[in-house]
């Protein structure tokens, strides 16, 4: 018997580079047309956004239609075809929702234009309109509610009144109210929840000689800035108008960038949705209540009974409730509030599933996207069934996307039937479309892995919840998303941390056990496809593992960063200093501490002049700890939060991020 040429395996691998070369060619010219096209092109040009989503979807189908007529295992009874069947059913329903949020993206509403118009038509009004500001609040601490109250009282339009709503009964909090000068309300029990505290509020402003005009919410933890009131009122020039809605900026890190020690890299999560989202959902005409820094018109909200209770997502439903009355909600995308992002990954998840599960409510409500006869228009249900399938399929994919590949191994479950030219040659070219086109249109708020990252830390919740809401819609408690407390030590959140591990766990074991522990068949099976899947997954399950080890945070106040001039006077001495960051409790300043540790300064800022004492010197900054009078804590309150200083992360870019996800890693 003669044996085999000797150059056979070299000849096969020589016919497999020209295949190999093949199947990369249309993602190395979807890399190439992206390089050369995207820096010339203006992501606020609604034209090429147009033109970039168009070439998104038709790569995004090219790839679902590949799945379904290749990739499918053999129809039959088989465990192969049974997850093969739910897994691409669960992604062509995240492709749909996807392809629905890529249209609203080709365009962008801005209001601000229209704000600036209608100006001089508010300061015309004879009298002012007159607001009403509710401020909701159950447990927070008083340094959350002190500026909160403070900034309110403070904004720059006459014609307003402040009122505490407090579902906690808590006597310190009116004797607060009383010293600041706000109204105090609260009620015998918490019934409906903030929705039930609202409403409690509404009935007692409108048995007052002089109901308002206008209703202004505000969760406790977000302060208002001074012109707040003056640029949301003036988009309701329009009768038609019943809501206002502005963004939700924070001051301090959520959970992801804490714990990845990357916030000043890499924004809040929330950017994306505020900045990008709720932006190309207003131009469409379907932009919705977010709850705080929000203004409402009182007699609509009157007439449609106030805010509603049938979901824990009362403010997108009050949104509804006014569009079947006749009256639209619009954005206005303008950095005119400043609170508190969930600072525990527990309160993170904890605030996700309530959206999860209220999205549920409504969609099994009388104004879900489906029912007949509820006055919605088709881009309201439109809106809806994509934030449905958002909240479903996208974190339904990513449990799967981690779950099919451990099948494989473990119980050589084949759920996918393709091998890794075929797979290039079709996902390549959607997936570095995605990367590109989407980081164009967001300026980098969208990446690859911290997206996975960010829905695989609440993807298991966020499913439950939904269940939840579909099966049951009605019953289901409001959990408060707990802020402030003592947050100084580290500590681990086992309940997800333990999730995480064996899946990691899993994926380890299964690839150790395919490619060292048996013979190797399943390699020349064609799983190299599952092998570079499974290395995906261990690096975004690696991620999620860190950011379940919390972080402490020692500083007591968030800092904000600035490069504002300041004068520090230290007895017979002033010395001019730039400030590098500041807080409610403190500043950090260039330059050499004009004395001891200890030593009693006072830093003027502008018109202002804090207390202080020198905590720590350095050789090239120092640090002074604020002791502000009572009188003069709302004077600082009021120049922290007057508009000039963010925490927003001004340049995002995917090397600084990668390089702070790595050495956060490898600590």
């Amino acid at each position: 018997m003669s044996a085999a040429p000797a150059a056979s395996p070299s000849a096969s691998e020589t016919r497999a580079v020209p295949v190999l070369l093949e199947a990369l060619a249309p993602g190395i010219l979807v890399i190439g047309a992206a390089w050369a096209l995207l820096p010339w092109l203006r992501a606020d040009d609604e034209r090429a956004r147009a033109a970039m989503v168009a070439v998104m979807i038709a790569l995004m189908w090219r790839y679902l239609l590949w799945r379904w007529l290749v990739t499918l295992p053999p129809a039959g009874l088989s465990l192969n075809f049974g997850v093969g069947l739910i897994f691409v059913l669960v992604e062509t329903l995240m492709s749909a929702g996807s392809t629905v949020t890529l249209i609203f993206l080709a365009r962008l509403g801005n209001r601000s234009p229209d704000a600036d118009r209608n100006a001089a038509w508010l300061e015309a009004q004879r009298p002012l309109p007159l607001v009403d500001v509710l401020i909701c609040t159950y447990n927070e601490e008083e340094a959350i509610l002190e500026r909160t109250i403070v900034g309110a009282l403070s904004m720059d339009y006459p014609r307003h009144r402040v009122w505490v709503l407090d579902d906690g009964r808590r006597a310190w909090l009116e004797a607060l109210c009383r010293r600041l000068g706000s109204g105090y309300l609260t009620r015998p029990d918490n019934a409906h929840a903030k929705a039930g505290n609202i409403n409690n509020g509404l009935a007692h402003v409108a048995s007052l000689p002089e109901p308002p005009d206008f209703i202004s919410i505000l969760d406790a933890d977000f302060v208002p800035m001074p012109q707040f009131l003056r640029r949301a009122l003036s988009l309701f020039r329009e009768d038609d108008v019943g809501i206002v809605q502005t963004p939700q900026h924070f001051i301090n890190s959520d959970p992801l960038q804490t714990n990845l020690s990357m916030a000043r890299v890499w924004p809040d999560e929330q950017r994306y949705f505020f900045d990008v989202v709720m932006a190309s959902k207003d131009a469409w005409g379907a932009s919705f209540c977010c709850g705080t820094s929000s203004v409402l018109r009182f007699s609509v909200l009157q007439k449609i009974g106030g805010f509603p209770t049938d979901s824990v997502t009362e403010d997108y439903l009050v949104t509804l409730k006014m569009k079947a009355a006749g009256f639209r909600t619009v954005y206005l995308n303008e950095r005119l509030s400043l609170g508190l992002a969930p600072e525990g990954l527990k309160e993170y998840v904890t605030q996700r599933s309530r959206w999860a599960l209220g999205f549920a409510q409504i969609c099994r409500g009388p104004l879900g996207p489906l029912r007949r006869r509820n006055s919605l228009t088709l881009v309201d249900r439109i809106s809806l069934i994509e934030a449905f399938l958002y909240w479903s399929a996208n974190y339904s994919f990513r449990l799967l996307g981690i779950i099919v590949p451990i099948l494989y191994w473990l119980f050589n479950v084949h759920a996918v039937e393709a091998d890794v030219a075929q797979t290039l040659a079709y996902y390549l070219p959607h997936f570095m479309a995605q990367i590109a086109i989407v980081g164009w249109m967001t300026q980098g708020r969208v990446m690859p892995v911290m997206s996975d990252v960010t829905q695989l830390l609440a993807a298991s919740q966020i499913v439950k919840a939904l269940a939840h809401g579909l099966i049951k819609p009605k019953g289901h408690k409001f959990r408060v998303t707990a802020k402030g407390g003592d947050r100084s030590r580290r500590f681990v959140q086992w309940p997800l941390l333990k999730v995480f591990l064996v899946y990691l766990a899993l994926t380890v074991a299964g690839v150790v056990w395919a490619f060292v522990l048996e013979d190797g068949n399943k390699l020349r099976d064609s799983s190299a496809l599952c092998l570079f899947w499974s290395w995906y997954n261990i690096l975004v399950l690696t991620i999620a593992c860190v950011v379940c080890v919390e972080q402490p945070r020692l500083r007591a106040t968030e800092r904000l960063p600035t490069r504002d001039a300041a004068i520090v006077h230290g007895g017979s001495d002033a010395i001019a200093c730039r400030i590098l960051d500041i807080s409610l409790g403190g500043a950090r300043l260039a330059g050499t501490a004009p004395g001891k540790l200890g030593t009693a300064v006072t830093v003027a800022l502008d018109r202002l002049r804090v207390p202080g004492r020198i905590v720590r010197s350095g050789e090239s900054d120092f640090a002074v700890n604020f002791e502000p009078a009572a009188s003069a804590r709302a004077d600082l309150i009021r120049f922290i939060y007057s508009g000039r200083y963010s925490a927003t992360v001004p340049r995002i870019e995917p090397a600084r991020v990668a390089a702070a996800v790595l050495g956060r890693v490898m600590r």
